[in-house]
């Protein structure tokens, strides 16, 4: 599986996120690549911090990230450059199978629903959540939210 990961996203910056990563790098060989979507020196320096090196991660460098703060159409057509656009538009051009974000979830949903559009008879994306139980996990779909 190829993820691509927006590092930018997280509200204690890039550290936490490539931590996430290297663990889940460690703990998952089924990954065969890990694209790093971000400010590179911010990635570089996680990973040094680590002294983590992988042949999977690859580093894609954007200038600009999509914050909490920002009203998510809007800031996406300001922030061409964001991290959250530029992961997926690896998953647009089948370079990755997944994308993880813990950034903006509107400016997420906004920019999947932009570049990749809706599934055929799908006419508005849902956001899913894993819930575990005592003896099994379900998924929820649209859990009360909304863009």
């Amino acid at each position: 599986m190829r993820i691509v990961v927006d590092v930018m996203g997280g509200d204690h910056g890039a550290a936490n996120i490539v931590d996430g990563v290297c663990l889940a790098l460690q703990s998952y060989p089924t990954i065969s690549e890990a694209y790093l979507v971000g400010r590179e020196d911010d990635i570089q320096a996680a990973l040094n911090a680590r002294n983590f090196k992988d042949p999977r991660i690859r580093i894609y460098h954007c200038s600009e990230a999509l914050t909490m703060e920002d009203k998510p159409v809007e800031s996406l057509r300001r922030k061409k450059d964001c991290s959250i656009l530029r992961a997926v538009d690896l998953l647009k051009e089948g370079r990755a199978d997944a994308l993880l974000s813990a950034g903006n979830t509107g400016g997420l949903v906004a920019a999947s629903t932009i570049r990749l559009r809706t599934l055929e008879g799908v006419d508005r994306p849902c956001i899913a959540t894993i819930i575990p139980s005592r003896d099994h996990e379900f998924v929820l779909l649209d859990a009360g939210a909304s863009v």
